[in-house]
């Protein structure tokens, strides 16, 4: 038999003819029925969700937003939108035959203006609409739950408007939602990667917020998550500081805090981490930069979930990093690196005032690519060799996309060694190796991990980076982890 069935070609068995039949007629009750509400409303929900107009717009939205939740609700939604429009078109479209429902019965004004040409299994619209809203509450059920009318209303439309038949939009949403799944199968969401609850420390329950002291850098636009903390933590003392001054207000908040409190951009939080450990006080991180991969790592996202972490007492020891490099040293909590990676945050430093984060960013790693220069020469693991990139990780990151994504154990003891190799094009070098696998090996690019590693013959004035802060190494340079050194506030799963 061919692959393209055509459904009024075959003879139905009883079972098949019963429920043709009833499709039918479940499509000749839709058309009688008169729903004044609907009338103008449906016709143009349908239209909109041409293309996926729709979705797109409402993910646009989401994202405005600004929370990281939202971004990453929207990004899944259009990706189980995306999977299911390539499987509608390629496979579903082609394999079932079906013509569209006569439009006699549908009175004028629900019709279409322009018909769809294409064949009426399974419906394409509500594929998309399942799909989008599935992916979304995978994410975020609160933005599931406002996106699911609109898309069950998208879905109704094309059997209101008469261009498909109740089993159309049936088997297109069973196809979008599985969609939505198999995404998921493929890139966990956040819920499911969360980090262990381990090894949980003891710390004092604030309930009110007496006893945190958080600084807040204001350079970072802190203010609106500062106020939704102090919302839920009234007697928390707020120390609001230009960033020249994060590091002093610091030392004169952990020399008399219960808690130790932060809000400000990675460099601000790698002061604290450093102060806080000196000082022995537990931390409590509010994320206020621009990447945030420490709080997000820990699963803090925003004010709520610090408030709910603060009012119960819950928190966990995590690892630290360290290096050490001719009487210079430092702690770090995200990552440090040498080679390329330095230069471009000291380009991106330069320009973010004038042109924002992110533009400045792109801007730096332009310059940085571009420019002329040699690799940094090193020893690395016995063998002296150039190198265009030694990234650093304060335990293992798990890659999503094109840069290391998150973290799901910060007590792993491990740090996660990327190292880009010398050579000729840097550029392509160092994309290759953003590509790659976590622990791909080749003549460009290796990763490995390993509890302590050392460098030598590190050229005098070489710039390492560490949490977004730069200083200079020479000679000899080691790096060491601080195992469940750092005690930090994070809400804790099924409290």
């Amino acid at each position: 038999m061919s692959p393209d069935v055509d459904l009024t070609a075959l003879r139905p068995g009883p079972i098949r003819e019963l429920l043709l039949t009833l499709d039918s007629r479940l499509f000749e009750f839709a058309a009688t029925q008169n729903w004044p509400a609907a009338e103008s409303v449906l016709p143009r929900l349908s239209r909109s969700a041409n293309h996926g107009i729709l979705w797109f717009t409402t993910a646009a939205a989401m994202a405005a937003t600004r929370t990281p939740r939202s971004r990453r609700a929207a990004a899944r939604g259009l990706a189980s939108l995306t999977l299911a429009s390539l499987t509608i078109n390629t496979l579903g479209k082609r394999s079932v035959r079906r013509t569209r429902p006569v439009l006699d019965p549908v009175p004028l004004a629900r019709q279409l203006k322009r018909q769809p040409i294409t064949t009426s299994f399974p419906s394409g619209h509500a594929a998309s609409a399942a799909a989008f809203a599935t992916g979304v509450a995978l994410e975020s059920p609160a933005w599931g739950a406002a996106v699911a009318p609109v898309a069950w209303s998208v879905a109704l439309s094309r059997v209101y408007t008469g261009v498909h038949f109740p089993s159309d939009v049936l088997a297109g949403a069973a196809l979008g939602a599985g969609a939505a799944f198999a995404v998921r199968g493929l890139v966990p969401t956040r819920a499911q990667v969360v980090p262990p609850a381990r090894p949980r420390a003891e710390v004092p329950a604030l309930p009110d917020g007496e006893g945190l002291i958080m600084v807040a850098n204001t350079a970072s636009g802190t203010a609106e998550r500062v106020r939704a903390l102090h919302d839920g933590l009234p007697l928390a003392e707020i120390v609001e500081c230009e960033p020249a001054d994060a590091r002093a207000e610091l030392e004169k908040a952990a020399a008399r805090a219960t808690v130790l409190g932060v809000c400000g951009g990675d460099g601000t939080v790698n002061a604290a981490a450093e102060i806080a450990l000196r000082h022995g006080v537990p931390l409590a991180v509010l994320p206020g930069g621009t990447l945030n991969h420490f709080a997000y790592d820990l699963g803090v996202e925003g004010a709520r979930d610090l408030t709910r972490a603060v009012r119960q007492g819950e928190a966990v020891r995590v690892d630290a990093g360290r290096f050490r490099s001719d009487g210079r040293e430092g702690v770090f909590v995200n990552a440090c690196s040498l080679g390329v990676y330095p230069e471009l945050v000291r380009e991106r430093e330069r320009w973010s005032k004038r042109i924002g984060g992110w533009p400045a960013g792109v801007l730096g790693a332009l310059r940085v690519l571009r420019a002329d220069r040699h690799p940094l020469e090193a020893e690395f693991r016995g063998q002296a060799r150039p190198l265009w990139l030694l990234f650093v990780g304060n335990g293992t990151y798990h890659r999503m996309g094109l840069t290391p994504g998150r973290r799901t154990d910060l007590t792993d003891g491990q740090f996660d060694v990327r190292v880009v190799h010398g050579g000729r094009r840097p550029a392509l070098r160092l994309l290759a190796a953003a590509l790659a696998g976590p622990l791909t090996r080749s003549p460009a690019h290796a990763a490995v991990q390993v509890g302590r590693l050392r460098l030598s013959g590190v050229e005098p004035g070489t710039l390492l980076a560490y949490d977004g802060e730069v200083t200079e190494v020479e000679g000899e340079v080691t790096l060491e982890k601080l195992p469940e050194a750092l005690t930090v506030y994070r809400p804790l799963p099924g409290s």
